[in-house]
């Protein structure tokens, strides 16, 4: 017989070879009865259960070795006894308390049917919306250029109210989309819970000139006399020598912004708000970028252009209205009827769009056709495109209303 030590080791050893599968028995009934009924298997049926199969391990054990059961071997089959009975003890344990707190019967059909609780929805003209309040920072997306601080306050701080009778996956979906397209953003993660509190992770997009720049084209800058009041988005042509390039403006050195006329009325609503002017170009010696095709890529680099010549795109009328539309204060909104709202299945003049919404309906695409400037007994239905006009403010309320 060896030391007391050793026979102590060797128990250990022993009794880890024959608690393996005892204890991950125990674990899975702890777990599978936690789960299954809700009730807690006694310890002592555990550790009955855990003896037994260790007895059928040492016997297995002992049919290959036989000098395992003699007398002199006690101490290491008491400690690998207890050995046994300790992990039996713990892996029971931990496989209930591991059932008690994951979610049970979990569903995707229950994962899609998550709605709001009743005491965040507001009643609004006879329909229930909810004020989504972003928790804690807004966090970064892995892989992705971080936000800038002040994209991050306006998200945060910022008020967001959606219809109240959808469901939250739906709800989630919204609120993402209206981030990314309010500020541009590469990509928006957004969790919400019952109490309208979302978690959002966003990402900045990449780059700001890979954005603008039309697909197959390059950008080249150069040096040259730059037209005064020149802008993103003209049309030039570039006179190198005997040949001509034709090219759009994506970039100007030095931008003057603008002047914005203040309105003497003092009111700040969205009919007396200036519409923003593009930053344009001071004029003289400078530098401009250019989108140009690849073959032009080389007779620009390392040439210095004869002159910068603007192109007149003439005057668009649907350009001027857009203008004149911005400078009033209104926007352009398109969006698709909901079922059970207040356009559906009704004409305009019966929903009384104009007085009940401040907006006007431009086009409507109903059946598969569209309809500009539709009459008062225009039919709308569930699925069709309207396209409004109005307010910020009214075309926010009525995309609410009607979504």
């Amino acid at each position: 017989m060896a030391s007391l030590p050793v026979e102590v080791v060797y128990g250990l050893y022993f009794g880890i070879l024959t608690g393996l599968v005892p204890a991950a028995v125990a674990w899975l009934l702890g777990f599978g009865f936690r789960y299954l009924t809700g009730v807690t298997v006694p310890g002592l049926a555990v550790v009955v259960l855990g003896v037994a199969i260790a007895g059928a391990s040492g016997g297995l054990m002992a049919l290959a070795d036989p000098t395992i059961t003699q007398s002199d071997n006690q101490v290491r089959l008491t400690v690998a006894l207890l050995v046994v009975l300790m992990a039996s003890l713990y892996a029971h344990n931990r496989g209930d308390a591991f059932a008690n707190v994951i979610p049970r019967k979990m569903s995707l059909r229950k994962l899609t049917e998550r709605t709001l609780s009743t005491d965040v929805v507001e009643l609004v003209g006879g329909r229930g919306q909810v004020s989504i309040s972003v928790s804690g920072d807004v966090a970064d997306v892995e892989g992705y250029p971080p936000v800038p601080h002040e994209i991050r306050a306006a998200i945060r701080d910022g008020e967001w109210t959606f219809p109240a009778d959808i469901p939250l996956i739906e709800l989630e979906s919204r609120f993402a989309d209206r981030l990314q397209t309010e500020f541009d953003l590469a990509a928006v993660e957004v969790t919400l819970d019952e109490r309208a509190r979302a978690t959002v992770a966003a990402a900045a997009p990449f780059g700001g000139l890979s954005k603008r720049l039309p697909t197959g084209k390059r950008a080249v800058s150069i040096d040259a006399l730059v037209p005064t009041g020149l802008a993103v988005g003209d049309e030039v042509s570039v006179v190198a020598g005997d040949e001509t390039v034709s090219a759009t403006v994506v970039g100007i050195d030095n931008p003057v912004e603008a002047p914005i006329v203040e309105s003497d009325e003092g009111d700040e609503s969205d009919a007396t708000k200036p519409a923003p002017r593009a930053p344009t170009a001071a004029g003289g010696d400078g530098s401009v970028t250019l989108a140009v095709s690849r073959q032009a890529v080389d007779t620009l680099v390392g040439t210095t252009p004869d002159r910068l010549v603007v192109l007149s795109r003439g005057v668009r009328r649907e350009f001027e209205l857009v203008s004149l539309l911005r400078r009033a204060g209104k926007r352009f909104s398109r969006l698709s009827v909901g079922a059970d709202g207040p356009l559906d299945g009704v004409t305009l003049s019966d929903a009384a769009v104009r007085d009940t919404y401040n907006v006007a309906v431009l086009a409507v695409r109903h059946g598969g056709a569209w309809t500009m400037a539709p009459r008062g007994d225009q039919l709308v239905s569930a699925g069709d495109t309207v396209f409004a006009v109005g307010a910020r403010s009214d075309l926010t309320a009525f995309e609410e209303a009607v979504a």
